[in-house]
């Protein structure tokens, strides 16, 4: 059974025991829903289980970096989500410690996700994907980021946001080193776990940050740091 990306997953996940076996344009995928618990998402669906164990070991990954900015039409995985999202700001300790250290444990960065078939919101807690937007925004977002092809083609783009107020209250005008520093730990994270899947991706900063937010619909408070287009490398 082939279903055509995110939201004719969420369809079939409504139907219980109709959905077991589903897959994304032929990938298996494990992915659950639940009813939207955030205000404003229209749904919630639970991740698969990050692995902690790839193919390659982070030297390798490392040698192996480069910034990808053609595709192939290839979809990626719900597990290829789900890890490049826990790789950015997944939790790894039952306190909410995170894949990325953050100054004071205050975590001010917010992830979003696009893809053809929508816009999500990362939920770090409980490893879960709000889902905010059923059309493709792929095509505003590449307009907000003057042009670059890679955030039209991709078939994902990941979008790290920082809401700078949940750091300055306490650290003050060091607030936006700290948030910046960390946008990058985040960003190198997306990066290298691409690598591990892989894909192939590379780090955007040439957008205009206002027509960012409007292209995903984004609170003024996250202002936008980073897009990382994601996905499989084109042919040479």
């Amino acid at each position: 059974m082939r279903i055509r990306g995110l939201s004719g997953l969420m369809l079939m996940l409504l139907g219980a025991a109709a959905c077991t076996g589903a897959e994304i344009d032929g990938a298996a995928t494990s992915a659950t829903s639940t009813p939207a618990a955030e205000e404003g998402a229209l749904e919630v669906l639970e991740l698969p289980v990050p692995r902690l164990k790839g193919n390659l070991t982070l030297e390798e990954a490392l040698a192996a970096r480069r910034s990808v900015r053609e595709f192939s039409d290839e979809p990626l995985t719900m597990q290829d989500l789900s890890q490049l999202l826990w790789a950015a700001q997944g939790l790894t300790a039952s306190w909410g410690g995170r894949t990325a250290p953050s100054a004071g444990a205050l975590y001010p960065l917010e992830v979003y996700l696009v893809t053809p078939e929508g816009l999500y919101h990362y939920l770090p807690d409980g490893h879960r994907l709000e889902v905010l937007a059923h059309d493709d925004r792929r095509p505003a977002l590449a307009r907000a980021a003057l042009g670059q092809e890679s955030v039209a083609d991709a078939p994902a783009v990941v979008i790290l946001t920082a809401v700078y107020a949940r750091t300055s209250q306490k650290y003050g005008d060091r607030a936006e080193r700290y948030v910046h520093l960390e946008a990058g730990h985040a960003a190198q994270n997306v990066l290298l776990q691409a690598v591990s899947l892989g894909l192939g991706a590379v780090p955007v900063g040439a957008f205009e940050d206002r027509a960012v937010q409007e292209a995903l619909g984004l609170p003024t408070e996250h202002e936008p740091l980073y897009l990382i287009p994601v996905g499989h490398a084109a042919p040479a």
